[in-house]
């Protein structure tokens, strides 16, 4: 059966539609997927510097003073030992923050790529 003209435009623009939709689709699907991931990052980063504060501040005094009177430790290696700690604490969580953050691109990646080669065919010349 043979197809007018008008018929063949007409799915090629429908065609057109449809992969313009769907590619819109996997861009939203592939944004969601990124914000995802800085949410995770940004959890960890978050529950690393609360963690750091609120054991900072309600810790310190105690341990500090459980090292100087049970352990007869001088109240300034107290500090020092118990501050060490915290400290190496909050810069493991900020390191682990880091490497969620540097190991993905914030860019859709495969959209972009699917579009460039849809362009790209579409460019090539008709023989």
């Amino acid at each position: 059966m043979a197809s007018t003209a008008t018929e063949l435009v007409s799915d090629i623009l429908d065609d057109a539609q449809k992969l313009a939709q769907q590619q819109f689709s996997m861009l939203k699907a592939e944004l969601r997927e990124d914000l995802n991931r800085v949410g995770r990052a940004a959890g960890y980063g978050s529950l690393g510097i609360a963690m750091l504060t609120v054991g900072g501040l309600t810790l310190v005094a105690f341990l500090v003073n459980l090292l100087h009177e049970q352990f007869a430790f001088s109240m300034w290696a107290s500090c020092l030992i118990i501050g060490g700690l915290l400290c190496a604490g909050g810069v493991a969580f900020a390191f682990a923050a880091r490497n969620l953050f540097d190991n993905f691109n914030p860019l859709p990646d495969k959209t972009i790529n699917t579009i460039q080669e849809n362009l790209t065919w579409n460019n090539q010349p008709q023989t």
